[in-house]
């Protein structure tokens, strides 16, 4: 067995065992007698806000003005041609969990947006594939996890990856299987093209961040209850319950 086969099957078996771990997770979350849909419910809070505040000097030293650079420098088709090639990238890692979701229809179609957007798309960087009506799909390991009743667990923030869960951190592990790249390229290429991709969401996202931060009595609360609702709703194909969609919409104002 080759080298990188052999590492495959190394992250495969770590994938398994951290899949079962999640499954023990939510077996004893059942048994807490706090609510685990209260969104005030926040066991870890303490240890949550010094890792919340870790990733916001991050945030706001490199990511932020590394972001405000690029925005400077790069026009929105260069910044959407950008975000287009890293999701083409994510297409294994969608299909894999389309199909242990059981969804057939959305694994074709996505098969369909990677041949389409990798060859007339050219690598990815344009998105033909949407104007043909192959909808792209958000799928990941954490929302499999989700879709077949393995509840989310305690609100849990990790240092530089941001908001998560420990079934969402799970997730992230076992989706790493279904990026393959990895294996065959060199860590200081893939490392650097994840750079590339986060500065490049980041200033996408400028004055989104900061319409959040000003608009917010507190911003660590305001980030919990946005990621609790996002992630339920995705695992519900993104749609949000009645007091999901009030919740999303009335943000008090900073100070009132």
């Amino acid at each position: 067995m080759n080298r990188p086969m052999r590492q495959l099957c190394h992250v495969m078996a770590l994938g398994a065992a951290l899949a079962l771990g999640s499954l023990c997770v939510g077996a004893s979350a059942r048994a807490e007698p706090a609510a685990p849909n209260d969104e005030s419910h926040d066991p870890l809070e303490g240890m949550n806000r010094g890792i919340f505040w870790f990733n916001d000097q991050i945030d706001l030293y490199i990511l932020e003005p590394a972001g405000k650079g690029w925005n400077f420098i790069a026009p929105d088709r260069v910044k959407k041609s950008v975000a287009n090639f890293f999701m083409n990238l994510r297409f294994p890692i969608v299909m894999v969990n389309d199909l242990l979701q059981g969804k057939i229809v959305h694994s074709a179609s996505d098969i369909g947006r990677f041949g389409v957007n990798t060859t007339v798309g050219v690598l990815g960087f344009f998105d033909p594939a949407s104007d043909w009506g192959l909808e792209a799909h958000n799928e990941d390991f954490g929302q499999t996890l989700g879709w077949w009743g393995v509840p989310p667990g305690p609100y849990l923030v990790l240092p530089f990856f941001g908001p998560s869960s420990p079934r969402d951190t799970v997730g992230l592990a076992v989706d790493s299987v279904s990026t393959i790249y990895p294996f065959y390229v060199a860590i200081p290429y893939t490392a650097g093209a994840r750079a590339v991709d986060v500065v490049n969401l980041r200033a996408m996202v400028l004055d989104e961040v900061r319409h959040a931060k000003e608009a917010s009595v507190d911003y660590y609360t305001a980030v919990r209850n946005a990621y609790r609702q996002r992630r339920a709703a995705l695992v519900r194909d993104g749609e949000l319950n009645a007091q999901e969609q009030e919740d999303l919409y009335n943000v008090e104002p900073n100070g009132e």
